[in-house]
């Protein structure tokens, strides 16, 4: 079993050795070695070998004689492969013989076809690069013209499009190499040209708010005039309605539609009148910032470009608000100042309509509210140091210029208006001011007596001036006078003009009829009772005012109060507002002037009183005479002369004015009379002197019953004289017993005897007995008469006291 098993273990491994790899055997062989039976293999082994030795034998055998015919084969094949060979190479010379012109002109082929190839190629790439040469020469040309917005759109297609396609070339190197720097020049240059513009338009910001405003302003005069058109228009319809003739006058200050012929006839004349006024594109060239808008925008910063510009022209918004201080001395200071305004926001208008997104309504907005606080403050500092009306309505029209030109923007200007209305307290100041000098001024000027008229023309000029009419004064023959003097017309037309200047102010406000004539009535009502009044209260108070003037004052003020009517219509003519309207303001020129009369007429009786006072001054009475003298005294002669002249000068004045300044004069004369006697310097009274002193009495009873002024009722005017007359009578007539006995009693004689009075008077009359009888003691007689009269003083005196005491009592 055991020899079995050796022999297939053999015969196994002779069958890996004839199928297997030589290079692989290594293994199998080392199995054999490493074996046992190793002797017994080799005799297997060479037994397998002979084997095929064998077999090896027997194919050679079996296919020998086919070899034997393949070579005698192959032998005839040599000889005719020989001549073969021959052939070809006889063949082969002479192909080659042949071929040299063919492969000449081969070779000239391949190198045309190689130019046309390298042509082809050449033509290919210059396709190519010469869009990149042309387009970098455009670049240059657009630089060098300055064109920075086509040289960045030529330099982003050179860059995007054209230099891809050119391929890997130096001078595109170069090129790609010099785009940046190329679009830095660009972007630096559109700056530079973004701040010249920006420059240019500071300076003629000026300019174009000048044109702006010349705009606005032919517009207004242009609306005006249609406006007018339109009423002429309404009126010839109305009259053609009507069936009225062309001479008829027809108001036509309704309103209606026009008609075609009216619509284009009022085309044609706006066409004519219009004159042509560049705007703010005719003044500046607004394409630096569109083009750098465009060109930051290209190179993806236009947000960066839009904070820069906002910036510098809110920089520059300061700057234009910023007033000079000098600016109030006179209109063209305002006028440049609202210029610059307007030009600033009708570029920044412009802008905004004309870009897309680098100002926004916001912004404009925003930079429109800074400007009118600014502005408003401005004008309300720089218009209070102004004290000429007619800068102020200058500057008030400039204003609404404004105004309007801006709200053509879409501006609101409410607040302008508003400023304007606070003005109008300022202007009505500086009006009263003015006013109060051209018053005082009239005052100076007037001569204070009636205006001689001496033709019809005369009086006509004057009635036109102010309304005026007297039927009884219309009767009476050339020449002739009118009551009052100059004054009176030349007030009457300044309250006109200061009523006109006020209207001129408050047109274009955008105030109702109603308003201005509420407005202009209350600044009239300033007008009458502080300026004028105070003028007039100072006219009359000057110290060399005489009594001529104060008489002429009131009949002056007596007219122009009844003028107030008639200003009362003037006024509701103007702005067409009704007098009868409700709720409106009443004139107060009624009591201005009455009040103005009333003192005129209280001077009048103080000065009177003082010329009284002058004249009593005069008075020089002998208190000691023995005799008095038959005619009245030299002093009371002269004043009963003046007396009567004054009181002839107030035949114009009112009834009671003249008869309470008569009435007044009387009551100072007598009063003054009884103090003349009463003063303390008066040590003695004497008989003589006290019929001196009646007589001088009865001169003014004289002058008082012959009425110096008309319209007192029987001797209503001796009554200002009867204390005085009662205090004479009492000591001439020495009727002490009746007036002892009925004093206290309505019914006594000497009612108005003041025992005071009486008391002083009796004891300056006794001082003066008592110097006498000293004087005169050689007469016994006299001496024992006076001594009785004195005794009778005496017992007087005492009564006197007594009434006195119990009546203090």
């Amino acid at each position: 079993m055991a020899n079995g098993e050796i022999a297939a273990e053999q015969e196994r491994i002779l069958r890996e050795i004839e199928s297997t790899d030589t290079n692989c055997i290594g293994p199998t062989l080392r199995s054999v070695y490493d074996g046992r039976e190793h002797g017994l293999f080799m005799v297997k082994l060479d037994g397998r070998i002979r084997n095929h030795d064998r077999d090896i034998e027997k194919m050679c055998n079996h296919h020998f004689q086919g070899f034997v015919d393949s070579i005698t084969e192959l032998l005839k094949v040599r000889g005719e492969a020989q001549k073969l060979k021959s052939q070809v190479t006889d063949t082969n010379q002479r192909l080659q013989d042949d071929g040299k012109g063919l492969l000449t002109c081969m070779d000239e082929m391949r190198q045309c076809r190689l130019q046309q190839r390298n042509i082809a190629t050449t033509i290919d790439k210059l396709t190519h690069c010469l869009p990149v040469l042309e387009m970098y020469s455009k670049l240059q040309e657009h630089m060098r013209l300055k064109r920075y917005y086509p040289a960045l759109r030529t330099l982003e297609l050179l860059e995007q499009t054209c230099l891809p396609r050119a391929g890997q070339y130096r001078f595109c190197s170069i090129m790609s190499d010099n785009i940046p720097r190329l679009r830095t020049l660009i972007r630096d240059t559109a700056m530079s040209q973004l701040k010249d513009f920006l420059e240019s338009i500071r300076k003629h910001s000026d300019k174009i708010g000048e044109t702006a405003m010349k705009q606005a302003q032919v517009q207004r005069s242009l609306d005006s005039t249609v406006s007018l058109q339109q009423r002429a228009a309404v009126g010839r319809r109305l009259r053609k309605e009507a069936g009225l003739g062309a001479g008829t006058d027809v108001d036509g200050q309704g309103s209606g539609p026009m008609t075609k012929q009216d619509s284009a006839v009022l085309d044609v004349d706006g066409e004519e009148d219009e004159d042509e006024v560049p705007g703010a594109q005719g003044l500046v060239d607004f394409s630096p910032v569109y083009r750098c808008l465009h060109i930051y925008t290209v190179l993806g910063s236009r947000e960066q470009f839009e904070n820069y510009y906002r910036k510098q022209r809110r920089k520059q918004a300061r700057l234009v608000l910023q007033p000079h201080s000098n600016m109030h001395q006179s209109l063209e200071g305002y006028r440049r100042y609202f210029n610059q305004i307007v030009g600033f926001f009708v570029i920044e208008d412009h802008i905004l309509h004309t870009t897309q997104g680098l100002v926004n309504r916001a912004y404009v907005e925003e930079l429109w509210e800074l400007a009118l606080s600014k502005t408003i403050a401005a004008l309300r500092t720089h218009s209070s140091y102004c004290a000429d009306p007619d800068l102020v309505l200058d500057l008030k029209n400039l204003i609404v210029l404004l105004a309007d030109t801006l709200q053509g923007y879409g501006f609101p200007v409410s607040q302008l208006f508003d400023m304007m209305l606070e003005m109008r307290e300022q202007y009505g100041e500086i009006l009263l001011k003015k006013w109060n000098l051209t018053f005082r001024q009239v005052l100076d000027q007037d001569n204070f007596s009636p205006i001689p008229v001496a033709t019809e023309e005369e009086h006509r000029r004057f009635t036109s001036q102010f309304p005026f009419q007297d039927p009884e004064l219309d009767k009476l023959p050339f020449p002739k006078k009118l009551p009052f003097s100059e004054f009176v017309p030349k007030v009457y037309s300044q309250l006109k003009e200061f009523i006109y200047a006020c209207l001129k102010y408050y047109e274009d406000l955008h105030l109702s009829s109603t308003e201005i004539d509420d407005i202009i009535r209350k600044s009239t009502n300033l007008l009458l009772t502080r300026t004028l009044s105070n003028c007039l209260q100072h006219a009359i108070k000057k110290k060399n005012v005489g009594l001529t003037e104060l008489v002429q004052v009131i009949i002056n003020t007596t007219h122009l109060e009844a003028s107030c009517v008639y200003l009362e219509e003037f006024i509701s003519n103007i702005t067409n507002v009704p007098t009868d309207t409700a709720n409106a303001t009443k004139l107060y020129g009624t009591s201005t002037f009455k009040d103005a009369r009333h003192a005129a007429e209280e001077e009048i009786y103080t000065n009177l009183n003082a010329k009284i006072d002058q004249f009593l001054q005069l008075a020089d009475y002998d208190w000691t005479a023995a005799q008095g003298g038959g005619a009245p005294s030299d002093y009371l002669s002269d004043l009963i002369a003046f007396l009567c002249s004054t009181f002839s000068v107030f035949t114009h004045l009112p009834g009671k004015v003249a008869q309470t300044a008569c009435m007044s004069a009387c009551q100072h004369l007598s009063t003054s009379l009884v103090q003349l006697l009463l003063e303390t310097d008066v040590r003695q009274v004497s008989m003589g002197a006290l019929q001196q002193f009646n007589t001088d009495v009865k001169e003014c009873e004289r002058f008082a019953r012959a009425g110096p002024v008309p319209g007192f009722q029987g001797d209503t005017l001796l009554l200002a004289f009867s204390d005085l007359r009662q205090l004479l009578d009492l000591f001439t007539q020495w009727d002490w017993s009746t007036y002892l006995a009925d004093y206290g009693r309505p019914t006594c004689k000497y009612l108005r005897v003041n025992p005071q009075t009486a008391l002083a008077l009796l004891e300056k009359i006794s001082r003066w007995m008592k110097d006498t009888s000293r004087k005169n003691n050689m007469f016994a007689q006299f001496r024992k008469n006076e001594r009785d009269k004195q005794k009778l003083i005496d017992t007087v005196v005492k009564q006197l006291r007594n009434l006195i005491s119990a009546h203090q009592t």
